[in-house]
């Protein structure tokens, strides 16, 4: 299911970060009164009555001069235009309408997409009512007075969000074809990979960082099935400041992996794992998708008996928290081993679609709790009643224990692998929730 995006723009010190953080439920953002300090995750999943969408910090704003700070807003209301189903134009009652906030407003106007005007810090409604009028005269419809920092007005302003989301959003459930995400930094080879895969150049290749400027779905037939490759988009110009290219590449992996069954997370063979990789790994990781990691050039690397698995283990250490994710090496430039993906990603959806009998799964149980006692605190143990799978995408199970303070992570962990050793789940990750349940005669 495709959550909407929502995108929050504006000025250095309007309060995105107080927002964001208000409305994800939870301190993600760094907020501080100096302007362009927004440092930490820039994405979160909102749930606003019964609608669910994912919320993007364009942030990325450093001011020195006026001129600086238009022309960066204008890059980041670009991002909310590309990626965005609804934009949230977030303004300062007490500043007034600026330039910056005109010329934007100019911008999102014709960008055609639907876009919310927010007035923060209107604490006091009655006195800052006349001045949330002036707003009005940037032409982007009504404004919404809300207190970020005290949570007032967020009510009124997300109705009129959700009312902007797509007509059954998240419908694309009814299309069975295989969505997959090719994610990755800037000039790895997505766009290269894909056109590969494809036979026909289906994104432009160049040199320069940040070609791609918008997520495109090819559909691909392979051997009678249709996959659905979407490459996520880089940059819209060659960008100087390395922060804001490793934030724009995150923005557009958060849009394009939430509609992913798998996500190809590409590396460069020659430059090797690193933390921007990490992060990007991580949002697949988190939102239960199945992973390949596809390590492009592999041409391009000198090789002796011990490279593939030196290689391996740099990738296993910098990812450490999806060891469940498959590795290939490959290279768009020769074709190598490109085919061999789809017999990949069929396995992996295969194991992300997967179903344990919960008889089966109970067997498994008691032989790991036989095998290794289960922790106990303070002269009393922890009880494993029986474990049910509730869902897939990503397969989810729920563990019934006598008391689920008890329930340590290393002995889920411990669980998980013995699932893993099982059943395989290659390629995936797996999820547990622990529910207590009272013994009889308590």
């Amino acid at each position: 299911m495709s959550k909407p995006v929502v995108a929050v723009v504006g000025r250095p010190n309007v309060g995105k970060s107080t927002l964001f953080n208000a409305l994800a439920g939870q301190k993600i953002a760094i907020v501080k009164d100096t302007p362009g300090v927004t440092r930490d995750r820039i994405y979160a999943d909102v749930s606003w009555l019964d609608r669910e969408f994912t919320m993007i910090d364009t942030g990325g704003i450093e001011p020195d001069s006026k001129d600086i700070i238009l022309s960066q807003m204008r890059e980041q209301a670009q991002i909310a235009i590309d990626t965005a189903d609804v934009i949230i134009f977030i303004t300062d009652v007490r500043q007034g309408p600026q330039d910056a906030d005109s010329k934007v407003a100019d911008m999102l106007r014709r960008s055609a997409k639907p876009v919310v005007l927010a007035v923060n810090k209107a604490d006091n409604y009655e006195k800052f009512l006349p001045d949330v009028y002036e707003f009005y005269n940037l032409g982007i419809g009504e404004p919404f007075p809300i207190s970020a920092s005290s949570r007032q007005g967020l009510g009124d302003l997300l109705d009129e969000v959700v009312s902007h989301f797509p007509e059954g959003a998240g419908g694309e459930e009814e299309d069975e074809r295989p969505r997959i995400a090719i994610v990755g930094k800037p000039n790895v080879g997505k766009s290269s990979i894909l056109n590969k895969l494809a036979g026909e150049n289906r994104a432009i290749v160049s040199e320069i960082a940040g070609t791609t400027r918008d997520a495109i779905d090819s559909t691909v037939v392979y051997d009678g099935r249709e996959y659905v490759f979407i490459d996520t988009a880089g940059l819209r110009r060659k960008s100087k400041i390395k922060e804001e290219l490793e934030r724009y590449s995150i923005i557009r992996a958060v849009t394009a992996v939430e509609r992913a069954d798998v996500a190809l997370m590409v590396i460069d063979a020659v430059e090797g794992a690193t933390e921007q990789d990490a992060k990007i790994a991580g949002i697949a990781h988190e939102r239960g998708k199945g992973v390949i990691i596809v390590v492009n050039k592999w041409d391009a690397i000198e090789k002796n008996d011990k490279t593939t698995r030196e290689y391996e283990n740099k990738i296993r250490q910098i990812l450490s928290f999806m060891p469940y994710a498959e590795i290939m090496y490959v290279s768009a430039l020769t074709g190598q081993r490109l085919n061999k993906l789809y017999d990949r990603i069929d396995m992996v959806i295969a194991n992300q679609t997967m179903r344990i009998a919960t008889g089966v799964l109970n067997e498994i149980l008691m032989e790991a709790v036989a095998m290794q006692q289960p922790p106990s605190d303070k002269g009393k143990r922890l009880k494993l009643y029986y474990m049910t799978q509730v869902s897939v995408k990503p397969p989810t199970f729920v563990i019934f224990v006598n008391d689920k303070q008890l329930m340590h992570f290393s002995y889920t962990r411990y669980l998980e692998n013995k699932i893993r050793e099982a059943f395989g789940f290659r390629g995936t990750a797996l999820k547990f929730f622990i529910r207590e349940r009272k013994e009889k005669g308590q």
